[in-house]
């Protein structure tokens, strides 16, 4: 009886381990893997069973089926988790997107693995996010948005992720440490949105002081993130010092030198940057001070992010200047951290590329790229869809380098992306440009409404089958973000391949709607509304969507999302016809358009109200949280309002530049100013006079006046939760 009790509890376990083929695997990386799974997938997390594998020479993950379990196995968790999305995308044809509501359903029987997998890695160098990245999108994150993400970057295989959440607190510190009072830390600092140029040496002060609160918060929320970060394999791009000191320093260390580095975006002198000549002896002193603290709060994996002369011009552009400073930067990393890598971004390099490379010589780029070790440094070549900078600099004088999609500007909503395009780029890099090409990357300013475009780039980090016939990917992805597979899905991704998605984004990708209205040139420093397609073709998709009958939360987006666009095209017409009745004198005809256009704004806000991440009361209700008082809450509500509208203050250079297609902000925002214009017209007709000149800079004046207003008197509530049905908002829509 004692041995037919122990074989039924034998017999018993096996099979709760997948007939007993394969034993649990408690080594960290597993349990990691297993611990993200449950997260992502906490009905069928149990189906999986993840193995840890002796580590080859690139990062691998492979698929077999035993009995009813499906394995996953991979040199550490990173690998692994591409295995599991792997499997997720191209046997259930799920998609899980960067946001924790976008998880597509899965099989009720989970498809088997009928031939053993073995996917390895291409490149050892995942790279994701960007400064811009933590003021257009993630600024008011809390753990439960990051968790999600972190994951998502698995997934992916991201394995360098930018990491400079909760720096602030690390420099209050410091400062303070140096003899600063509270006060004057607090107001160097710019407000929360706008922290990323801060860090960028770009302004200080604007929006400030920031609450005690808010450091302490952060601080917090990135011990969190890098933690998680770790267990996942990747290696956190930690901030390390680039020489931008509180102007106040120069009252402690008189002999410093500090100077006033040049304007940036119109701001006001009070809010320049200062800096710290990285030759001074004081410059390795404050390295090691916030590197120490850093490193004791964060942990470390030796790769800093520094960034200087972004979007700024140096005291001299002689090269042994720029290689003097960075030799100074380098020596004082190393001193500080003698594993150091030096990490930076080359956007300065294509930004201000008519003085990096003047005359089309590199030398200046060289000096300053190539005056410490090559094996200490790590480039990101930050928007190579639009320029490789690496073709120009003989592949970085062999100096290690990823190659990066940016692919969206301010987190502006624009359809825009090329898969064509970017494959043939990435493609041609893998060719030719020899082995210091280490690795992928997307450095895109906010998250967009094209999120395949960032998925695709992170795929072809590794020999993905699926990508040797992008027609056979397209279909793939057709059936994953439509939920189903039949013709009028994969005819709609098809012709948006084809017609719709056919332009590289750029800065100010905005609809017209969005943007201060005028008969001439917008009147918004960055603004680019054309779209290199006939309107109806985008119509056609929709359609084809609709009687797809698709289901899940992608397939949502994806209609409210090309919808949103149909409108917004449709609108530049309506305003071409308005206008050239202005220009006619036709008033009939200037009424009937005016109408149709603001009911636009009314049909888009309803419309955008039914997706979770077109709502700006999101956006406004995760700032306040951040609140520890209701003036505070007010604090953050005004300045996540600003960076989406005026940017800073009235009338700034960047007004409109973070503009997007949001729920509240079309109905409110964009729909007053367009108000005040139509008012406009009308008393200059009445006048007899055009709308231009005096007249116009009075309109001006009021729109900066409202635009001021909606900002910093924060006028209106807004739902941070979706209502409607997105399916049938756009049947309705696209009914004759």
């Amino acid at each position: 009886m004692k041995r037919f009790l122990l074989l039924a509890l034998a017999i018993f376990t096996l099979t709760v381990a997948g007939c007993g083929t394969t034993p649990r695997d408690d080594s960290p990386d597993a349990v990691a893997a297993r611990a993200l799974a449950t997260r992502i997938i906490p009905g069928q997390a149990g189906h999986f069973v993840f193995e840890t594998l002796p580590a080859d020479t690139a990062d691998f993950f492979t698929l077999r089926q035993e009995g009813r379990k499906i394995v996953i196995g991979g040199n550490n968790a990173n690998s692994m988790a591409v295995g599991l999305n792997y499997y997720l995308k191209y046997y259930c044809h799920t998609n899980i997107g960067w946001f924790a509501w976008d998880k597509g359903p899965l099989p009720k029987a989970l498809p088997r693995v009928e031939t053993p997998v073995r996917i390895d890695a291409r490149v050892p160098e995942r790279f994701f996010l960007n400064y811009c990245t933590y003021g257009y999108t993630m600024p008011w994150w809390g753990w439960k948005e990051w968790e999600h993400f972190i994951d998502w970057m698995a997934l992916n295989g991201i394995n360098l992720p930018l990491a400079i959440t909760g720096q602030e607190s690390i420099w209050y510190q410091v400062w303070t440490e140096l003899g600063l009072g509270d006060e004057e830390v607090r107001s160097y600092f710019t407000g929360p949105a706008h922290l990323p140029w801060h860090r960028m040496l770009n302004i200080d002060r604007w929006g400030g002081p920031l609450p005690k609160s808010w450091l302490e918060g952060q601080e917090a929320l990135q011990k969190q993130i890098v933690a998680r970060e770790r267990e996942l394999n990747m290696k956190p791009v930690l901030p390390a010092f680039a020489g931008h000191v509180p102007p106040e320093l120069s009252r402690i260390y008189p002999d410093a030198k500090i100077e006033r580095m040049s304007d940036w975006a119109g701001f006001a002198l009070e809010d320049y940057p200062w800096f710290l000549d990285p030759e001074d002896n004081l410059f390795p002193v404050i390295q090691k001070k916030f590197l120490d603290k850093e490193i004791e709060i964060y942990g470390t994996d030796h790769i800093y992010g520094i960034d200087i002369f972004n979007e700024m011009i140096p005291k001299s552009w002689e090269p042994d200047y720029l290689a003097g400073v960075s030799k100074g930067v380098y020596e004082s990393l190393a001193t500080a951290d003698p594993a150091a890598t030096w990490l930076q971004m080359t956007w300065l390099f294509y930004n201000e590329r008519r003085y990096w490379f003047e005359g089309d010589s590199d030398a200046r780029v060289k000096a300053f790229l190539t005056s410490y070790p090559a094996e200490k440094s790590i480039l990101l070549d930050y928007y190579c869809e639009r320029m490789e900078v690496w073709r120009k600099t003989q592949s970085y004088y062999s100096i290690p380098f990823i190659w990066c999609y940016l692919g969206n500007f301010g987190g502006n909503t624009f359809l825009a992306g090329n898969i064509q395009e970017i494959a043939g780029l990435i493609e041609g890099t893998f060719a030719e440009a020899g082995p210091s090409f280490k690795g992928l990357g997307s450095t895109l300013e906010g998250f967009d409404c094209n999120p395949f475009m960032y998925q695709f780039v992170f795929e072809k980090a590794w020999n993905f089958p699926q990508h040797q016939d992008l027609d056979i990917w397209g279909a793939e992805l057709s059936r994953m973000r439509a939920g189903v597979d039949n013709e009028d899905a994969r005819e709609a991704w098809e012709e948006l391949f084809k017609e719709i998605y056919i332009q590289r984004s750029v800065p100010g990708h905005s609809p017209i709607m969005n943007l201060r209205p005028s008969f001439s040139r917008s009147s918004s420093y960055h603004s680019s509304v054309k779209f290199n397609y006939e309107n109806e073709k985008l119509h056609e998709v929709i359609v084809h969507l609709l009687a797809a009958g698709g289901k899940g939360p992608s397939y949502e987006f994806d209609l409210v999302n090309l919808t949103r666009q149909y409108l917004s095209n449709q609108f530049e017409q309506l305003f071409a016809d308005y206008k050239t009745a202005y220009e006619q004198g036709d008033t009939e005809t200037m009424k009937a358009r005016q109408t149709e256009m603001l009911a636009t704004f009314d049909t888009l806000d309803e419309l955008l109200g039914s997706q979770a991440y077109f709502l700006v009361g999101k956006w406004i209700a995760d700032a306040r949280a951040w609140g520890a008082t209701p003036a505070e809450a007010d604090y953050f509500e005004s300045n996540a309002r600003n960076l989406l509208t005026s940017w800073g203050d009235r009338g700034n250079l960047l007004t409109d530049y973070a503009d997007r297609s949001w729920a509240g902000l079309v109905g409110t925002y964009y729909k007053g100013r367009w108000e005040l214009f139509f008012q406009a017209v009308d008393e200059a007709i009445a006048a007899g006079e055009k709308l231009e000149g005096a007249r116009y800079d009075k309109l001006l004046e009021k729109m900066k006046d409202f635009e001021y207003a909606w900002w910093a008197e924060r006028p209106g509530q807004f739902a941070a939760t979706p209502a409607g049905d997105p399916v049938a908002l756009v049947r309705k829509i696209m009914e004759p």
